[in-house]
C-alpha cells in the first residue's frame, strides 16, 4: 500500500484494509497542509521521503525498492503523474516484473484535463491492471475512452462512518436556529474553509436576490479562511447581517452534527467534495453546481429531488431559484428527506462499501 499522505479521513478505510489483507503501507511525507493520522494505528507502516515536494514535479526517495522487494506481488498505490520516480517505478516494472500486478486508487478522469494531463493520464493508467476511481462519472469517461469495464471500477470516498453514526444515534431537533435567528425561517447551510474557489459569494448574492422577491432564508457557515473578511463586507453590503450566522471554525464533531442535522439545505456553490457525505452522513441535502469536469466526485451522492439539487455554474440566479424550488416542493417532508440522505450513505459512500469493492476487484 503506497499512497502520498495518510489523510486523516481515510484513517477508517485504510484500518478496515489492514485487519482484511496481510499488507504493508507506506505513505509520503510531505502532508502538504493536509489533516493526517497517526501511521502507528496501522499494524506495519512506515514513511517515504518526498522530495521537491512543494514543486509540481517531485521524486519519492525510495519507492523503486518496493519494486524489488520480494516479499511484494501486488501494489496497491495512488497515481501521480508528476512523481517522476513513480514513473521509473512503472517502467521497470513493465521490463522487469510483470508477474506483480499494480492497482491504482485515484481521482480517474475530471474532463477538464490539457493535453498533457490526458496523455500523461492515459499512459499511466495504461501501466496499471486495474484502475480504482472515486465515482462513476470518471469511469464512464474511462469508459468512453476505450477502457476495458473489467480494469475500471469505482470505490466512491468515505468518512468515519461508523464514529459518525454513534453521534447521530444521540441527535434531536432542537432550536438552536431559532434562538439565533428568532424566525422559522429555513435554514442554509456552508461547512468548510472559507476560500475563493467555494464561492459563498454567490450563495450571498442569491440570498439577496431571494430578499428581494420577499423570500427569506437564515444562512449558517460553519469554518474560517482567507475571504472572511470580504464575506462580512458582502453579507454588509447586502443588508443581510440578521440573516446570515458566521459561526467560525468549528473542530467539535459534535457540535458540527447538531448544526448540520437542524440546518434544512446545505448549499455549496463551487465543489462540494466531502462536505457532501458529511452532510448527508447528518441528514441534512446537498446543492451544488452541474458543471461535474468541475466538481469533486462526492456530487454523484445527490440525487436531484431526493437528496438534494444542482444548479447552474456561477450563476446566482439558478441557486436562487434551485433554493425556492427545493423548499417549494419539500415542504413538511424533511424527515422523509432526512432518511433518503441516511439510505445514500450507507448504501454508498462508507468504509464497508469500499472494502466491498476492494475484496471484489483488487487484482491479485
Amino acid at each position: 500500500m503506497f499512497f502520498n499522505t495518510p489523510s486523516l479521513y481515510r484513517k477508517s478505510i485504510y484500518k478496515k484494509i489492514d485487519e482484511n489483507f496481510d499488507c504493508d503501507w507506506y505513505f509520503g511525507d510531505y502532508t502538504g497542509g493536509v489533516k493526517s493520522f497517526d501511521i502507528n494505528l496501522l499494524k506495519q507502516s512506515s514513511y517515504l521521503h518526498v522530495s521537491n515536494a512543494r514543486h509540481r514535479v517531485y521524486w519519492t526517495v525510495g519507492l523503486l525498492k518496493l519494486l524489488f522487494d520480494k516479499r511484494y506481488d501486488v501494489y496497491f498505490m495512488y497515481a501521480s503523474t508528476w512523481d517522476l520516480c513513480m514513473w521509473l517505478f512503472l517502467l521497470l516494472r513493465s521490463l522487469f516484473f510483470r508477474r506483480k500486478k499494480i492497482n491504482f486508487w485515484c481521482h480517474g478522469w475530471y474532463g477538464k484535463e490539457n493535453c498533457l494531463e490526458a496523455l500523461l493520464k492515459k499512459i499511466m493508467y495504461n501501466s496499471a491492471d486495474r484502475v480504482f476511481c472515486y465515482g462513476e462519472y470518471a469511469r464512464r469517461l474511462l469508459l468512453d475512452m476505450g477502457y476495458a469495464p473489467d480494469k475500471i471500477c469505482a470505490i466512491h470516498n468515505s468518512l468515519d462512518y461508523e464514529y459518525q453514526l454513534e453521534i447521530r444515534s444521540t441527535l434531536s431537533p432542537s432550536d438552536i436556529y431559532i434562538k439565533h435567528f428568532k424566525t422559522m425561517a429555513p435554514v442554509l447551510l456552508f461547512i468548510g474553509r472559507l476560500t475563493k474557489v467555494k464561492r459563498l459569494d454567490l450563495l450571498l448574492d442569491a440570498m439577496a436576490l431571494l430578499k428581494q422577491q420577499g423570500h427569506c432564508y437564515n444562512l449558517m457557515i460553519v469554518g474560517d479562511g482567507e475571504e472572511k473578511e470580504y464575506l462580512q463586507n458582502l453579507i454588509e453590503r447586502h443588508g443581510l447581517e440578521s440573516f446570515v450566522w458566521l459561526y467560525g471554525a468549528c473542530y467539535d464533531d459534535k457540535v458540527n452534527a447538531e448544526l448540520i442535522y437542524n440546518a434544512d439545505l446545505c448549499v455549496a456553490p463551487g465543489n462540494v467534495g466531502l462536505t457532501a457525505i458529511h452532510s448527508m452522513t447528518f441528514g441534512t441535502p446537498v446543492a451544488t453546481h452541474h458543471e461535474f469536469k468541475f466538481q469533486m466526485p462526492e456530487f454523484e451522492s445527490i440525487k436531484e429531488g431526493e437528496t438534494g439539487s444542482f444548479f447552474e455554474y456561477n450563476d446566482q440566479e439558478s441557486i436562487a431559484e434551485t433554493i425556492l424550488k427545493w423548499f417549494d416542493i419539500h415542504r413538511g417532508d424533511r424527515d422523509e428527506v432526512r432518511k433518503a440522505c441516511y439510505a445514500e450513505i450507507e448504501n454508498n459512500w462508507t468504509p464497508d462499501f469500499q472494502l466491498k469493492v476492494i475484496k471484489d476487484n483488487l487484482f491479485i
